[in-house]
């Protein structure tokens, strides 16, 4: 084939091999309605952003030694030599436009949230494509650790509805800029002897983001970061008495979790809360979503210096964490019944009684290749039809038809003019 898929992108189709029935469009139609549901329970309103934005929009807000911005960034030129990039994460677009469109203007408290893809120009791996999708949600205007446990358990509920089980919730604070000069800098001074036992990768970030290589997933890295500096020994008062209420709001709401002071995400903007929800069901890669406080960034943008926290949900990982976990998810839509028209006058009926049907928002399908009966049945069944009607030149003339329940196999004979109401009957059952 001349033209196939981009390496680290997939299509989501109607059906799907067994392996791959996690990328099936009926799982992101559910996972879809279930996160709308559940954002909108929670007070949280849709958001829809550009798929690209200016470059220096991320530089700004993501931060430029961050490895989205030195790595991962799809970055072009348009027609006017104006440098655009394809959105790696969700924030700095939902916060670029709520400055830009002075949301903060119609009230003083504003919960979004978005669905969409993002990409990123990184290997492929499970659970990690350079176009994914993500749930993301952002609460502006409340500074109080109650609004960060209200999105922790806003994503934590998510999971719960979806019936994801085994999650373990990390949380930690990286305090204010204040906290964190002063946590670089004692950082700095551990880990210089150990320089050129770390990874390349984290002698790298040593210069340039330092806070990252308590990200690191390196062995050799992870053995000499046991004994380094707590950031949680070096938060500010403030900070500290934040982060106790987030910890005490947490337990107060039943939610089990773990501080993990090594746990700093990826992104420039944070402070104080962050966090991070794992399933063991992903091998490495088992970051299922994360998030957590970023009070200067509005400010950044141009807009007034409001207090805000978020995450975002990788999608495809949800979806993966629940095949996995043999998690189930409601019957596809189907038809409430199939027809079959032996003969133009019966197809011409048929096909007319298809069109009322579905006015009436009974979901009604036909067989339109006028093939044999039996073609008819076998398309029926596919679909997963609950019933079937064969209409032909006596079923016509004598003004009764079939009614054939496709479980059950067993006929009803039904007058050709109370179909239509008790099939809009059936539909309510």
């Amino acid at each position: 084939m001349n033209y196939s898929l981009p390496k680290g992108t997939f299509d989501i189709l109607p059906d799907q091999p067994a392996e791959e029935a996690w990328c099936t469009s009926d799982r992101w139609q559910y996972l879809e309605s279930v996160i709308r549901k559940t954002a909108q329970d929670y007070g949280f309103k849709e958001i829809r952003t550009p798929v690209f934005e200016k470059t220096e929009l991320f530089i700004r807000g993501v931060g430029e030694s961050s490895d989205i911005v030195t790595k991962e960034m799809y970055t072009f030129l348009d027609r006017g030599e104006r440098s655009m990039t394809l959105r790696p994460e969700g924030t700095a677009p939902a916060m670029r436009a709520f400055v830009e469109n002075n949301l903060y203007n119609a009230g003083p408290v504003h919960k979004l949230f978005y669905i969409g893809p993002m990409f990123r120009y990184e290997r492929p791996q499970a659970g990690r494509y350079r176009q994914h999708h993500q749930f993301g949600a952002e609460a502006v205007g409340i500074g109080k650790p109650e609004q960060d446990v209200e999105v922790i358990d806003l994503l934590c509920e998510l999971y719960r509805r979806l019936g994801l089980k085994d999650l373990t919730v990390m949380i930690n604070s990286i305090g204010n800029v204040h906290t964190r000069t002063n946590y670089l800098e004692a950082l700095r001074t551990y880990l210089e002897p150990h320089l050129s036992q770390l990874s390349s990768d984290s002698q790298n970030r040593f210069s340039k983001n330092i806070l990252r290589i308590l990200d690191s997933k390196d062995e050799r890295d992870q053995k000499i970061l046991e004994n380094a500096p707590s950031i949680l020994e070096m938060l500010d008062d403030e900070s500290k008495e934040h982060f106790a209420k987030v910890c005490k709001n947490l337990e107060n709401l039943g939610i089990v979790y773990k501080i993990n002071p090594k746990l700093v995400r990826g992104l420039d903007y944070y402070n104080k809360t962050v966090f991070e929800i794992t399933s063991n069901a992903l091998g490495s890669q088992n970051s299922i979503g994360g998030g957590g406080r970023y009070d200067g960034l509005i400010s950044q943008f141009g807009g007034p210096e409001l207090p805000a926290c978020g995450f975002g949900a990788g999608m495809e990982r949800i979806l993966q964490t629940m095949m996995k976990q043999n998690v189930p998810i409601p019957t596809p839509p189907h038809p409430l019944v199939f027809f079959v028209g032996m003969g133009e006058v019966a197809f011409d009926f048929c096909f007319k009684l298809l069109a009322t049907l579905r006015k009436e928002n009974i979901p009604a399908e036909m067989d339109l290749s006028g093939k044999k009966v039996q073609s008819g049945l076998q398309r029926a069944s596919s679909l997963k039809a609950n019933y079937c009607v064969v209409i032909g030149e006596q079923e016509l003339q004598s003004g009764t038809v079939q009614l054939k329940n496709m479980e059950t196999r067993e006929n009803q004979s039904v007058l050709l003019s109370n179909l239509v109401s008790i099939l809009k009957d059936l539909s309510n059952v």
